[in-house]
This record gives structure tokens, C-alpha cells and sequence, in this order.
């Protein structure tokens, strides 16, 4: 869709929005949304600083931030949660009676109890189920924080192990483009989307059908950014350190989540595995936006490929009980579960996603290992995650340790900024007891672009004096590339066909254009309906002798350098 959405994807910061307040409310300073789904803000990383901490005791570092002095809540703390909740459900049915997604579960923690826990509108369009507190959804990149878990417990179970393990030692095949960065890079790199690939880096393949073993041995061809220099979102990124992991225990990566955060925490309904996820009988089916304020069940998202990264599925409640140790500090019914300090590396900062430095009204966001670490309106630290499937799902996590609270927040329609409109809504009544900004206006308008279709060619119509296209043999043939593979065109009366992926799976018809520049129609979870890009054939000496499907040779986005992977040279 566009720039990745999911999963691709993402890393949303309800606190991305910034301003400077006083008493609660007040004036709006530049809006720095970073809105949703992390699309590879450009940042410096750095060592967090381990000498600040929350009023709550949990380490929550966050480098070198400017100061800024907490709002003190408006009135005391259990009043202002206890009137946040009974204002939720009012505001819950308002958001998706106003953007048409079809449901949501909801739940709230606070000192160690799940204090609010419902569900709303229903789980499929189709059948008018209701949404209940037992309703799984896929919660796409939501995923990431929950990894981050599953690794911080690995490591407090192993002393062996180590964020600062090079995945190279678990996983000795694997490589980057870059010898250097392919023996370096760490657990942590990874987890922090500090290692240089950039963002949808294998986001491509996995759209046309190939698995993790596939992806993973092909990630030597993407072009790399500078190593620990630049933030880049990366669910492949992620997933290569998760299965590092995994591969430490002789495991995969599903028997290491379960064994180490899902079971032991009670997450009985929670899987990363998709035909588990369609197998249960109160499951919310994807819903794509397909006009303003309507959904339909179009499409099935098998995220198995990028499990550590999006591709679980859970309920509000089992999100609830993960939050509940999170925000206790690695504690689970008082005993020590997780490592406090290898905890606090996963919402400490390790890269900078965004924010202007030099603006003292503000601060600047930071990514921990599968987590945003950012600062609310009021001066307090905040832990959060959003994710989200074009083809249709949002969800987002937010908690705020300084005052023991979280909110998980899971629906079932394609991103519409709901979820980070239900947090945001809920942290604001926390704090000061009314809305500091309109949420349900401003998290909506920073999501509108990710329903937009992907390709140079959207919006565009062939040249009026366009040159015919050569006969349609011209282009028959396979063309290979070393990170695609093979691109299989065929010919049936006249009609041209493109095949990518395993056993050629991912088809497209190829259509004339201008001579011999072509177009088709991309398909996948980052190239929704509306999308159109060309296929540029090259001719020397009246043969055809390869092409560029500049779709994937600029992926994610249209305008971006190409990247020389959507390159094909014609065999034989």
C-alpha cells in the first residue's frame, strides 16, 4: 500500500504529535505525526542512558532529551483512571460509528488489574457476529513488542545469550549485502531497525508468495543504508533477529513464543501461526476500506513469513496480561519473570525516529527493541506500538509507566487511526480529564494516504502519440534477477501474462503502454486496488533482451531511488 503499511507495519507513536501544555490544555505546536506505521524516519542512534528512570521504578532510559517537567494530573490518580474508563465505551462507539470500521476489542490495565475490557460493532460484515472480549484479531505489528518480550525472557533463561549477540553466531548462513554488517550486526541492531535495511526490505517477496527461508537467504542482494546511522523500520529486520534467537534453542520461532511468553503468561488464545488463527471460532475477519466509511471481508493476510514482526494474533485480554508484566517490571503474581534490566533494554532508546532537537517545546521519539518510547503531552514517558494491514486490521498498545495504566486497543478494518485515537483519547482523559486535541479528526488524516495505490504510472493515462508495442512474442520468454528469481511472460491470444514467485503464483496481465514500456497491475498488502506500474522492456538490436517492473525496483514507493532488485535479464 503505498509506502509499507504493515506490516508491515507498524511503529506509531501516539505521543508523535507534540505540543506544549499548561493546565491541561493548550496550544499546538508543530505536528510532527508520526503517524503510523513507521515508514523509516531518518535518525541517529545512540547508547541510551541508564540513569533515568519512571516515578513507577520501571529504567526507562531515554538518552539525552531535553528536560521537561511532568503536568501534574488534574486530580488524583485512581479517580482520573476510574473516570477515563466509564468515558471509553461513549467514545469507542463514536469512533467507529464515525470512520465505518466494523469492530474492536478494548482493554485497560491499571495497577496490575485489567480494570476495562469490551468489545464493539462486529467481527465480520458478512455475518454480523458480534465483537467480544474473546474475539482474536491479527494485530500485524503489535507483534514486534510482544517479540521483544519472548527475546528479553530468552535471555534471562539463558546466560549465554544476548541482545549483543551477533545473529551470525545462531545463524551462520545468514548474510546482508555488506560483509561488515552481515558479521556485526546484533540481536539488538535488529530489534531497533538500526542495521541499515531499508524499510519494506523483503516486504516485496513475501507479497508474492515466498517464505521465511526463501526472504532471508535473498536479503544479501537489498542495498543497505549506513550501519547504526539510520533508523529503518524493517519487519524482516526484526524477524532475522527473532529467529537468531529461536535458532539459539534449536526451537522455531512459534515453539519459542509460546514456550516463553505465551504459556507461561495464561495468552491462551494468542498465535503466530495464521491457520491457528483461522481455526478459532471467535475470530474477526479482515475488513479493506473500499469507500469513504465502508469496509468489506476481501482478503486473507497470511503473515507467517514475518511472524516475529506481524504476524500474531491475539485478544484484548491476552494483550492485557502481557502489558501487566511489562508495566510490573518483568513480574508476573510477584515473582520475577523477566530480567528487569534485560526488560528495560526493549522500551530504553536505541534509535531516534523523529522529533526536532533543537525544538525545547518538544521531544524527540526514540525506538527501543520492538517498541516506541516516546513522552506524552504532560511530560511522561510512554511505551507504545501500532500495527496494521492494509488488507485490514489496525491495532495499537499503549501504556504509560509512570502511572501503572496501559491500553490495548484491536479492530478489525484497514488502517483508519482508530486505535491510536481510542489511546490517545484515553492517556489525555488520564491526564487532564478532557481532550487536549481532537483526535478522532487528526489521527483519521494522518492515516488517509494509506489507502492510496502504489506504482508510477497511478493517475496517469498512456501518451496520446504513445509508440505501438512490439508483437506480443517479442516478450515471451523468462527473465531472471538474483533476488526475484524467475519472470515467466506468456502469450495466449494476444494477451500477455507475467508470473512471479514460487511455482509462478503472483500473475498479472502485461499491457500495452508506449512502445516498449508496458504496464500492470501490482497486487499485494502494499499495493492496494489502483495500482498500476510499468514494465520497461529493453530492446537491443531488435531483440528484447530484459525488463524493469518498476514497481519492485523502487519499492516501497514510487519516487525512490531504484534499487536495482526489479531488474530482470532475459535467460537463454
Amino acid at each position: 500500500m503505498g509506502p509499507p503499511a504493515t506490516d508491515n507495519g507498524g511503529a506509531s507513536d501516539v505521543n508523535g504529535m507534540s505540543s506544549s501544555t499548561s493546565k491541561g490544555i493548550v496550544r499546538f505546536v508543530a505536528v510532527s505525526a508520526v503517524a503510523a506505521l513507521a515508514l523509516g524516519i531518518t535518525g541517529c542512534t545512540f547508547e541510551a542512558d541508564d540513569s533515568e528512570s519512571s516515578a513507577s521504578g520501571l529504567p526507562v532510559a531515554l538518552g539525552q532529551a531535553p528536560s521537561q517537567d511532568v503536568v501534574d494530573l488534574y486530580t488524583d490518580r485512581d479517580t482520573a483512571v476510574s473516570a477515563a474508563v466509564d468515558a471509553l465505551p461513549e467514545f469507542i462507539e463514536k469512533a467507529l460509528e464515525q470512520t465505518g470500521v466494523p469492530g474492536a476489542a478494548v482493554a485497560v490495565v491499571s495497577n496490575g488489574e485489567v480494570v476495562f475490557e469490551e468489545g464493539y460493532g462486529v467481527r465480520d460484515v458478512t455475518t454480523n457476529e458480534p465483537v467480544d472480549v474473546d474475539t482474536v484479531f491479527q494485530i500485524a505489528s503489535l507483534s514486534k513488542p510482544l517479540s521483544s518480550s519472548v527475546v528479553a525472557k530468552a535471555i534471562t533463561d539463558d546466560a549465554d545469550l544476548s541482545w549483543e549477540d551477533p545473529v551470525i553466531e545462531y545463524l551462520p548462513d545468514f548474510a546482508l549485502k555488506d560483509p561488515y554488517v552481515s558479521e556485526h550486526a546484533k540481536i539488538a541492531d535488529f530489534f531497533s531497525h538500526r542495521t541499515g535495511i531499508p524499510t519494506g526490505g523483503g516486504d516485496d517477496l513475501e507479497d508474492i508468495g515466498f517464505d521465511v527461508d526463501y526472504i532471508m537467504a535473498h536479503m544479501d542482494q537489498i542495498p543497505l543504508a549506513s550501519f547504526r546511522d539510520t533508523y529503518q523500520y524493517s519487519n524482516f529486520g526484526l524477524t532475522v533477529g527473532a529467529e537468531a534467537v529461536a535458532a539459539s534453542r534449536g526451537q522455531s520461532w512459534a515453539e519459542t513464543a509460546h514456550e516463553l511468553l505465551f504459556d507461561p503468561l495464561g495468552m491462551t488464545s494468542t498465535t503466530t501461526v495464521h491457520d491457528e488463527y483461522l481455526a478459532a471460532e471467535d475470530r474477526a475477519a479482515m475488513h479493506a476500506r473500499t469507500g469513504e466509511g465502508q469496509y468489506e471481508q476481501l482478503f486473507d493476510r497470511d503473515a507467517d513469513a514475518e511472524a516475529p514482526a506481524g504476524g500474531v494474533a491475539s485478544t484484548a485480554g491476552d494483550i492485557a496480561k502481557w502489558m501487566t508484566m511489562v508495566l510490573a517490571g518483568g513480574e508476573v503474581d510477584g515473582a520475577e519473570f523477566i530480567d528487569p534490566l534485560v526488560l528495560a533494554k526493549t522500551y530504553s532508546a536505541h534509535s531516534i525516529t523523529g522529533g526536532d532537537a533543537q525544538n525545547l517545546t518538544s521531544r524527540t521519539s526514540h525506538y527501543g527493541f520492538g517498541m516506541n518510547v516516546g513522552t506524552t503531552v504532560a511530560g511522561r514517558v510512554s511505551i507504545s506500538h501500532s500495527g496494521a494491514f492494509g488488507w485490514g486490521t489496525a491495532t495499537n498498545a499503549t501504556m504509560i509507566p509512570d502511572l501503572d495504566i496501559g491500553i490495548v486497543v484491536l479492530t478489525n478494518g484497514a488502517p483508519s487511526g482508530v486505535p491510536e485515537a481510542i489511546a490517545s483519547e484515553f492517556v489525555d482523559l488520564v491526564q487532564f480529564g478532557e481532550e487536549t486535541r481532537p483526535w478522532l479528526e487528526l489521527w483519521p488524516a494522518q492515516f488517509a494516504h494509506f489507502a492510496d495505490p502504489a506504482g508510477d504510472l497511478v493517475g496517469e493515462e498512456p501518451p496520446t502519440d504513445a509508440a505501438a508495442a512490439g508483437p506480443a512474442g517479442d516478450y515471451v520468454g523468462t527473465y531472471t534477477s538474483p533476488y526475484f528469481g524467475d519472470f515467466v511472460v506468456t502469450e495466449e491470444n494476444g494477451t500477455l501474462t507475467g508470473a512471479l514467485g514460487p511455482e509462478g503464483g503472483y500473475t498479472f496481465e502485461i499491457l500495452p503502454w508506449d512502445g516498449d514500456t508496458l504496464s500492470f497491475v501490482p497486487t499485494g498488502e502494499n499495493a492496494l486496488p489502483g495500482s498500476l506500474s510499468s514494465a520497461v522492456f529493453v530492446r537491443e538490436g531488435g531483440q528484447i533482451t530484459g525488463v524493469t517492473l518498476t514497481y519492485f525496483n523502487t519499492f516501497p514507493a514510487p519516487g525512490q531511488e531504484p534499487n536495482g532488485l526489479g531488474v530482470f535479464t532475459r535467460a537463454g
